[in-house]
């Protein structure tokens, strides 16, 4: 759900204006990002004489990391909210901004739909502060052969596509061995892709409640408990035409999690699923999925942490996920954001855990504009929760975060701090000269090429 930063194909009605762009990417986005060197690490404002003086202090006593994965629901970290939530909610952000970052989404390439780094090097690649404390260990991909709309599922035109029948939606992390010794548990997390385009796709996904009886237990019949069609099928869709999509998006994930509760059995775990407007339904899904099918025992907490998230389906569908004691939702949402409306109450639809509700408006750093596609920025909303204190306090930033973060795909920071607008770019966009000086589009090294997952038989 995130506007691209170059003149997209297809209008865009005027009811969304594309003042600012959002995209974490632009629009043509081969293998090499590049960014300045005094923008690099997320220090981009350390020699800014207008950078703001952060100071990480808090009078609350520090949670227990159940309580961070709401097991009271998160009561009395939200209001005022708790600075070791508020870092925590911050990460799973970067994650989700990530899997925008990593994307290749320029249809020219004929790795478009694929992810531009390997396992080994993504979150090195995209700048993830303490990278080294995080393993990738599973990508996942999604059918492109469904009806959706291609804001999400994008293919390449190039006759040499490397799928043509898949996309790549999203990766499994683990904390390193050292982390999780100092931590004291281990910690999995599910990031899920989001949109790639404008709000077009509003249109084109429709709000068609299906059963979701595929994703109960067997044995268990609620002909009543329904969510979208549309979430429903980018995430059970298979094609057995395509090595990286021979399962479902749903069949790797719950697969890659067994994987990983037996190479860490007898470990403490704790799961969070985690995604930003569509990314965010993803999430919810999969994480009810898990629970619900046991693919995860009783003992194992897992979190969904949401930003931006249309709603999923309708209340006997919500009733399924709240029967569950160890699934617990957190919403993160943007008071004047359309995205979470959709598709709305009146067609059938409720919200889904507990929410915690900011106002980008609060922020004084920002340029407070009437464009929805700001509204619905992700890292701008990761801005207003390092300064969110509530609604009837003021905003002030408790996490040392670089402000040029806010301009990363958009223009919404002040002119004072003067950050370029959208400046995570690709060097050349992909052009590279080859040696008898022809300019064409740069093809990832061997390392970074995709690699079909493993699938479970």
């Amino acid at each position: 759900m995130l506007a691209v930063a170059a003149q997209l194909p297809h209008p865009v009605s005027s009811v969304y204006p594309r003042r600012h762009s959002t995209s974490p990417f632009p629009y043509k986005t081969p293998t090499q990002i590049f960014v300045p060197l005094n923008l690099r690490k997320n220090s981009l404002l350390a020699r800014n004489s207008n950078a703001p003086v952060i100071k990480e202090t808090t009078t609350q006593s520090q949670p227990t990391w159940d309580q961070l994965l709401g097991c009271d629901n998160w009561d009395g970290l939200l209001e005022p909210l708790d600075l070791t939530l508020r870092k925590f909610i911050i990460r799973c952000g970067e994650f989700c901004q990530a899997t925008y970052d990593s994307f290749i989404n320029d249809q020219n390439s004929k790795y478009c739909g694929a992810c531009r780094y390997s396992k080994q090097t993504l979150l090195e690649q995209v700048e993830l502060i303490d990278a080294s404390h995080y393993e990738v260990f599973a990508y996942v991909y999604a059918s492109a052969c469904v009806s959706v709309p291609e804001a999400f599922i994008l293919r390449s035109l190039s006759r040499e596509k490397w799928d043509e029948e898949s996309n790549w939606i999203g990766f499994i992390a683990v904390t390193s061995d050292e982390t999780t010794k100092a931590r004291g548990h281990r910690e999995i997390y599910i990031a899920w892709r989001g949109t790639s385009r404008d709000y077009e796709w509003f249109n084109e996904m429709g709000s068609e409640l299906e059963s979701a009886q595929e994703l109960l237990l067997e044995g268990t019949e609620d002909k009543n408990a329904k969510a979208m069609k549309g979430w429903l099928t980018i995430y059970t869709s298979t094609d057995p035409k395509s090595e990286f999509t021979k399962t479902s998006a749903r069949k790797q994930v719950q697969s890659n999690i067994k994987r990983l509760l037996k190479k860490y059995e007898g470990e403490k775990i704790s799961i969070i699923s985690t995604g930003h407007s569509l990314g965010a339904v993803l999430a919810t899904l999969s994480a009810f999925d898990i629970v619900e099918n046991e693919i995860v025992p009783s003992d194992v907490s897992v979190s969904a942490i949401l930003f931006a998230s249309p709603q999923v389906g309708n209340k006997e569908f919500n009733d399924q996920i709240i029967k569950h004691s160890n699934l617990r939702i957190l919403s993160i949402k943007n008071t004047i954001d359309l995205v979470p409306r959709y598709p709305s109450w009146f067609l059938g639809y409720v919200n889904t855990g507990t929410e915690l509700v900011i106002d980008s408006r609060k922020s004084p750093y920002i340029n407070h504009t009437m464009s929805p596609i700001d509204w619905h920025n992700l890292e701008g909303m990761l801005h207003v929760m390092a300064g969110w204190n509530g609604a009837d306090a003021e905003f002030e930033l408790k996490v040392k975060r670089s402000l040029a973060l806010v301009n990363k795909y958009s223009d919404l920071l002040k002119d004072e701090y003067m950050v370029p607008e959208s400046w995570w770019v690709v060097k050349n966009k992909g052009m590279v000269m080859t040696e008898d000086g022809q300019w064409v589009t740069e093809s990832p090294s061997d390392e970074h090429l995709p690699v079909p997952p493993v699938h479970e038989v």
